[in-house]
């Protein structure tokens, strides 16, 4: 039998909070404009998928990992 673990409501809140510290946190560190590329954008356009991509897994309760 396949045990498949979820995590409740309060989990996926705690995760979203979570991710969204630590989204503001490297954005201030390394987000839009503080990169070397002559766009401006930087490393804040991957922080910004890999963010994306974080936040709709853990709303639709996928497993990337």
């Amino acid at each position: 039998m396949i045990s498949r673990r979820t995590s409740g409501c309060l989990g996926g809140l705690l995760q979203l909070l979570l991710l969204g510290w630590l989204f503001d946190a490297l954005e201030r560190r390394f987000g839009w404009g503080r990169g070397a590329s002559c766009t401006g954008c930087g490393c804040g356009l991957l922080i910004f998928i890999i963010f994306l991509i974080l936040f709709l897994a853990t709303l639709f309760g996928w497993r990337i990992f």
